[in-house]
């Protein structure tokens, strides 16, 4: 509540650019993605504030959103942390109210603002939601539904190709080159030239303008093909220990995202490196993979394997700003085929103890149980971790954070 009327942005990974900027941020010219040194003349002149990163606060937020959207529509897809599409098929009553009414709860349960679109297709969704958002007449909700075709042609007149959903940059530029510039323009293109110059995809976007639903619903999230797991160091590391520490780290968190859709990992990749942007030599050494003896989960094997690769990596002498591992070859757990010698990809003991591995993180906070290779030695201290300079409390994940009455 201090902060509403105060220009304020958040700040990227260790604190380096702007990635979000409130709407008196944007009023004095802060642009998306200036580094934040060239940022701290408008903190004396305008009192801009930045806040570093907070994702645990984020990520709880997201979901306390999401059960409450789950009340007033009996299928969503949480296509983001901060976006869902709701399928309001066979719901009765006024719809846009309907929104309304969402808008409100969330508004009063959470205190956070948002806005909704609505339209048959998925695509006009999300124009609606732009409308919504950046013209404060609709007071925070667009309805197609209730429009004539005239009426939102209208709208998507005054809105650039670019605005559309899917449409990037590099795609954006062709269509200018073929003289598509708006979204009306796109919506009443020929779909087979547009398929011939572009894409399929390209293509559901024009029918989906046309009102023609293409795009999927998804309520569940498909399985991640890759899992990746890295971070920029807060300080550059020269040694082993701070690398294991890290890499160890990045297992975990992906081992989590593994078992929470049910998969196995067959090959891991590790890579680290030095500052690109310094005056000192540069490591060059290629991301090492290496393949499981069969597809796995095991959170001790994937720790294990991570070490053995970055021990290979590793070469004392240089400052290390980075690091990461990849989980790829991802494949169903259920119903793996055995290799030539028999290996059991998770036999029983490791089956339990991942379970209750999981069992006391999920009571207890996900790093309460966790490979010893995570432990800070005293001696070296966690100089990896990201900086967060300006850090907001955590309201609702950590007790120092809650609010206090006074």
């Amino acid at each position: 509540m201090k902060l509403r009327g105060i220009p304020v942005v958040v700040r990227s990974n260790n604190d380096g650019n702007a990635v979000s900027r409130s709407n008196e941020a944007k009023a004095i010219g802060v642009p998306m993605g200036e580094p934040w040194f060239k940022l701290e003349n408008l903190v004396k002149s305008h009192g801009l504030v930045g806040l570093s990163s907070n994702y645990e606060l984020y990520a709880d937020m997201s979901n306390r959103v999401v059960e409450i959207i789950r009340d007033y529509a009996p299928r969503i897809e949480q296509y983001s942390i901060d976006e869902c599409f709701l399928d309001l098929t066979g719901v009765q009553g006024d719809l846009e109210e309907r929104i309304r009414k969402l808008r409100k709860h969330i508004k009063k349960w959470t205190n956070l603002p948002v806005c909704g679109g609505t339209a048959s297709t998925k695509t006009l969704a999300k124009l609606a939601n732009r409308i919504a958002k950046k013209n404060p007449q609709y007071d925070g909700v667009c309805d197609f539904t209730k429009m004539t075709e005239g009426e939102v042609d209208a709208i998507l007149a005054g809105m650039e190709v670019g605005d559309v959903w899917g449409i990037g940059k590099r795609i954006t530029a062709r269509l200018v080159d073929l003289g598509i510039t708006t979204a009306l323009q796109l919506k009443n293109a020929d779909h087979e030239y547009i398929r011939q110059q572009f894409s399929v995809t390209v293509e559901k976007t024009v029918r989906e303008l046309n009102s023609v639903p293409c795009i999927e619903f998804e309520e569940v999230a498909p399985a991640k093909k890759q899992i990746v797991s890295s971070r920029s160091f807060g300080n550059t590391v020269q040694d082993i220990d701070s690398l294991r520490e890290a890499v160890t780290t990045f297992v975990t968190n992906a081992r989590i995202k593994l078992r929470a859709q049910e998969s196995f990992a067959s090959t891991i990749t590790v890579f680290i490196q030095s500052n690109p942007f310094s005056t000192d030599p540069q490591f060059k050494k290629p991301p090492l993979t290496v393949a499981m003896p069969a597809p796995t989960d095991n959170y001790l094997d994937l720790v294990k394997v991570a070490l053995y690769a970055l021990n290979k990596l590793y070469e004392p002498g240089f400052r290390y700003k980075k690091a990461g591992i990849m989980l790829d070859g991802i494949v169903p757990k259920e119903g793996q085929q055995l290799d030539i010698f028999g290996f059991q990809p998770c036999d029983d003991v490791a089956a339990r103890l991942a379970s209750a591995i999981d069992a006391v993180n999920g009571r207890w906070g996900k790093f309460a149980l966790v490979s010893g290779g995570m432990l800070t030695r005293p001696s070296v201290g966690k100089k990896w971790q990201m900086r967060q300079d300006n850090l907001s409390p955590r309201y609702t994940t950590d007790w120092k954070g809650i609010v206090k009455a006074s």
